[in-house]
C-alpha cells in the first residue's frame, strides 16, 4: 500500500534542467571567447543528501542517462548507495573521509576529495593495502573555513602530500560561502585567494589539473569561476537562489501531494491543534491532510502558508502535527479524497519550494531534503 502523501519526482524535467544548464554554459563560453575553440566546463551534477530529498539512486541514473559522466555526493556511504543503484559514471566524494570505511573508494570505484593532512595519509595507507594508485580532488578553503588544505599554508602543508606515491592529484577545487549574494566582498576575496593558491601549487611544481569552484550560484554570478567543471545541486532540481533566478529555463522536479482524509465543521470561538493556536472568528469548515513534521514540513508553515485544493489556496490553520495538518477550506465545496497539493502546480496556481521558504525564513535547499522516508518517492516523465 502507499500513503496518501507522495513526493512526485519528474525524471524527464530532471534530465532537461541537466541539459539547459549544459546548453547554458555551452553558449556562454562561445559568447565568452567568440571564434575560439574553447570546450565547455563539464557539468558535475550534485546528489548528495538522496539527491536533496528527491532520493539519490532513481536520480543518479536519471543524470547518468541525460549525458552525466561525473556527479557528486557527500560521503562514501551515499556514493555506495549509487554504485548499488546501478550507477555507473564517476563519482566525487566532497565530503570528509570516514577512516572507517575507505575501503568503499577501492571497492567501489570512487574518486575522494582530500581536503585535510590526516585524510591524505589514511587515503595513501589504504592505497598500499590495495596495491593501486588513487587520483583524487584536493580541496582549497579559500575563506569558508570548514573542510580543505588553508589557502595561505600550501607551502607548508602540501609537500608531504605530494610526496606520498599512491596518490595522484586529478583536480583542485574551493567552495564559495556568499555567491548567491550579489555583490557580497567576501566571494571575490575567495577568488583571488583561490587564484593566489592555484598560482603557489604551480610553484610547487604541481603539473595540469582540473579545476572547478562553481556551485549552482557560482554558475549563475559569475563565469570567470566555471573553469574546468561546475557543480549544479539546487539547479538541477529546478530551484535557482532567488536573487540569481530567470538565467536558465527551470523545471522543478518534485512536487508534494497529498488527499483530504475528513472533512469536518468547527464553530466561532472554538480552537484548532496543539497549543490552541488558532481560533475560529467564524463557523469555519476545515479538511484534514494526512502530512505533518515527521514527513518533513515544516512547524513553521501553520499560519503562514497555504495548500491548494480545487485550484484554490487554503490556509494551514492550527499546528503543524507529526503526522497531519488542517486547512481552512471555508467557501470551498471539498470532500474526502480531493487532492492537496503541498509543493507544485494545480490548476492556474503554483505553490513553489521557493515561496515556501520563503514565508517561513528558510531555503529551499533545507525543505527539499527535509521530505521524509515515509514519504514514498513516484517516478515519471511526464508532469502531474
Amino acid at each position: 500500500m502507499i500513503r496518501s502523501t507522495l513526493a512526485h519526482v519528474d525524471s524527464g524535467a530532471l534530465a532537461d534542467n541537466f541539459r539547459n544548464i549544459q546548453a547554458f554554459v555551452e553558449t556562454r563560453r562561445r559568447e565568452i571567447n567568440p571564434g575560439v575553440i574553447c570546450a565547455a566546463p563539464v557539468v558535475m551534477g550534485v546528489v548528495k543528501a538522496n539527491a536533496y530529498g528527491h532520493g539519490a539512486p532513481a536520480v543518479g541514473r536519471a543524470l547518468e542517462a541525460a549525458g552525466a559522466t561525473m556527479i557528486a555526493c557527500a560521503d562514501i556511504e551515499e556514493a555506495i548507495t549509487l554504485r548499488e543503484a546501478g550507477v555507473g559514471c564517476r563519482i566525487l566524494v566532497f565530503g570528509a573521509l570516514s577512516l572507517s570505511a575507505l575501503d568503499g573508494i577501492f571497492d567501489y570505484d570512487l574518486v575522494p576529495t582530500i581536503s585535510t593532512p590526516t585524510a591524505a595519509l589514511e587515503v595513501s595507507r589504504a592505497a598500499v593495502r590495495h596495491g593501486v594508485r588513487v587520483r583524487y580532488h584536493l580541496k582549497i578553503d579559500t575563506g569558508m573555513n570548514r573542510l580543505g588544505f588553508r589557502h595561505d599554508n600550501l607551502r607548508q602543508t602540501m609537500p608531504a602530500l605530494l610526496a606520498e606515491p599512491t596518490l595522484e592529484l586529478e583536480a583542485v577545487y574551493t567552495h564559495f560561502a556568499t555567491a548567491d549574494t550579489p555583490g557580497d566582498g567576501l566571494f571575490a576575496e575567495q577568488q583571488r585567494n583561490f587564484a593566489t593558491a592555484r598560482r603557489t601549487l604551480a610553484d610547487l611544481g604541481i603539473g595540469p589539473h582540473r579545476v572547478h569552484a562553481a556551485n549552482s550560484a557560482a554558475l549563475l554570478a559569475d563565469e570567470s569561476v566555471w573553469f574546468d567543471m561546475v557543480r549544479p545541486g539546487l539547479l538541477l532540481y529546478g530551484v535557482a537562489p532567488a536573487a540569481l533566478a530567470g538565467r536558465i529555463a527551470l523545471t522543478p522536479v518534485m512536487s508534494l501531494r497529498s488527499r483530504v482524509v475528513a472533512v469536518k465543521g468547527v464553530r466561532s470561538g472554538e480552537t484548532i491543534g496543539y497549543g490552541a493556536r488558532f481560533r475560529a472568528q467564524r463557523p469555519t469548515t476545515m479538511a484534514v491532510v494526512p502530512a505533518g513534521y515527521a514527513d518533513g514540513l515544516d512547524t513553521r508553515l501553520a499560519g503562514r502558508m497555504s495548500a491548494l485544493i480545487r485550484g484554490r489556496r487554503a490556509p494551514i490553520v492550527g499546528s503543524v502535527c507529526m503526522d497531519m495538518i488542517t486547512i481552512d477550506v471555508t467557501g470551498i465545496a471539498v470532500e474526502p479524497g480531493d487532492e492537496v497539493v503541498l509543493i507544485g502546480r494545480q490548476g492556474e496556481d503554483e505553490i513553489t519550494v521557493s515561496e515556501m521558504a520563503d514565508r517561513i525564513g528558510s531555503i529551499p535547499y533545507e525543505l527539499l531534503c527535509r521530505v521524509g522516508i515515509r514519504i514514498e518517492r513516484i517516478y515519471n516523465h511526464q508532469r502531474p
